[in-house]
């Protein structure tokens, strides 16, 4: 069988990036759907379909008790996810299985929580049934189903850029230099059409900024994104009839910041969406209003809808950790309607009391903020503050401590890969029950600490005997740092803001 066969037309000569994605922790599925007002499963098992280098489903494996089962059919990248699940020693199964073989898998359990993230635009219909049909299957009733996929309006202007750019990289670019000429050819050659003015230009101004962005991208990004053979951006109504013999139903955007309408929508919008109650159409409607281009939702299989003091009782057992230095909380969220500043007169006294690094239910908050917040303003601030990354919903107790020997396995092993390689910026907490991000630096100042290294200054030296055998030099604003003088002042620098303000991080979630 050649490549091209059993890759259905998708990019395989290129892995795909060693991305982590938020919206498959099934501690953030359960905040959007608790927020709707849909009761939320307790996860048992869980799937993810097309899972790329599996950083994602990997870190979920290590770092919760449920038990997932994945599938990618590029055996490049299914090896690379078997690796990490080995190094944490979960009880995984993830292969490299094209979907029709997976999905009629008669070996499988039901699943609680069935993800597929960057994956339903860049297939086939023959795969997009095989999926439904798999959801059908498996998915328990009561379960989650997280989709994310490319919609319009938002792609309206754009689509025939990318239609462009796959014909020229499949017509004009020779194939003998892989997925990185065709992607570099491509590029090279819309900017000559650019250069000439096209009317198409003139129509669509904001298209030569877009696309000066894309070439700014990764090559590997934009092979995946741009350059497979089917790409079908899907409207939320044609995707509800697609999954209408699933029988699931539209509950949540799994994005956090969807859930504030202050961000998003102008008064007179908000006006209108009440007016709709078909929640379909509500949703078609809202995507013009914003101009969607990339949803991120949540469906659920015969949804229980919480009565309004289920839901109160519901969020108030919600507990959530600080994840990032106090003072490096971003007070700015993106909406639609652009930047807003947060609250600050609500988040920050909730900040500060989140600064000690305690798991707290958002019934303590309310109780620590003695009354002078409101509730339903405080749970708004949180959904907004763990949309930035401040703050992260935090397992129980008693799954942290079961999880907490898989995940320290699964970073050790990140921590010794990031000598040579800062693939993977991402560590796996227990207590968040997914992945925090942590660049190649400071994953090796951790490495130092588990190995014994107790100062800064012994972190330094401990790291530069990694870069400097392998002739690797830091490079700072755009400059290369030829002396070592130069590389360890730099990694002392790096190290000892490291030891102020993200460590205290990592050791409340467990990381070290």
């Amino acid at each position: 069988m050649t490549s091209s066969q059993w890759s259905s037309g998708y990019v395989t000569d290129i892995t795909y990036t060693h991305g982590y994605y938020n919206e498959l922790n099934i501690q953030r599925a359960r905040l959007a759907l608790i927020q709707a007002g849909y009761a939320a499963p307790e996860i048992t098992n869980a799937c993810e379909l097309g899972f790329g280098q599996g950083v994602s489903i990997a870190m979920h494996a290590a770092a919760t008790e449920a038990r997932w089962a994945g599938t990618d059919f590029n055996p490049t990248q299914a090896l690379h996810a078997q690796g990490l699940a080995r190094a944490s020693g979960a009880d995984a199964d993830f292969r490299d299985q094209a979907f029709a073989e997976f999905c009629e898998r008669d070996d499988l359990p039901e699943f609680d929580f069935i993800g597929l993230h960057g994956i339903w635009s860049w297939i086939s219909d023959e795969n997009r049934g095989v999926i439904v049909d798999f959801i059908r299957r498996k998915l328990k009733v009561g379960g989650i189903l997280y989709i994310s996929y490319n919609t319009q309006p938002g792609w309206a202007a754009a689509a025939p850029l990318r239609h462009l750019m796959t014909e020229i990289g499949a017509n004009l670019i020779s194939p003998a230099g892989g997925s990185t000429a065709r992607v570099e050819g491509a590029l090279e050659f819309v900017d000559k059409i650019f250069a000439t003015n096209p009317n198409y230009l003139k129509v669509n101004p904001a298209i030569k900024e877009r696309f000066d962005g894309i070439k700014k991208q990764s090559r590997s990004y934009l092979a995946h994104e741009y350059f497979n053979r089917d790409w079908h951006p899907m409207y939320v109504a044609d995707m509800a009839r697609w999954l209408g013999p699933a029988k699931v139903n539209f509950a949540a955007s799994a994005h956090l910041p969807d859930s504030v309408d202050n961000i998003n929508l102008t008064p007179e919008q908000q006006v209108l969406l009440k007016e709709i109650p078909d929640p379909i159409l509500r949703e078609t409607v809202r995507d013009y209003c914003v101009n969607q281009q990339f949803r991120r939702d949540l469906w659920v299989k015969g949804g229980r809808t919480l009565t309004p003091l289920e839901k109160v009782e519901a969020l108030q057992a919600l507990r959530f950790v600080l994840t990032m230095p106090r003072v490096n909380v971003p007070m700015t969220v993106v909406g639609s309607q652009g930047g807003a500043g947060l609250a600050e007169a609500i988040c920050t006294p909730i900040l500060d009391l989140m600064a000690d690094f305690k798991i707290r239910t958002i019934g303590e908050i309310e109780t620590g903020l003695k009354g002078t917040i409101g509730f339903e303003q405080i749970v708004q601030a949180l959904v907004l503050l763990t949309s930035v990354g401040g703050l992260a919903p935090a397992q129980d107790t008693a799954t942290i401590a079961k999880a907490k020997k898989r995940t320290e396995k699964l970073n050790l092993h990140l921590m010794a890969s990031a000598r040579s390689s800062g693939d993977i910026g991402y560590l796996a907490s227990p207590v968040t029950g997914g992945g925090v991000q942590v660049g190649r630096f400071n994953q090796l100042f951790c490495y130092a600490l588990k190995q014994g290294r107790k100062t800064p200054a012994d972190w330094v030296n401990f790291v530069y005997q990694w870069l400097s055998a392998q002739g690797q030099r830091i490079v700072k604003e755009g400059r290369i740092l030829e002396t070592e003088e130069e590389n360890r002042a730099e990694l002392l620098r790096q190290a000892e803001e490291f030891s102020t303000g993200m460590l205290p991080v990592l050791k409340a979630l467990e990381i070290v």
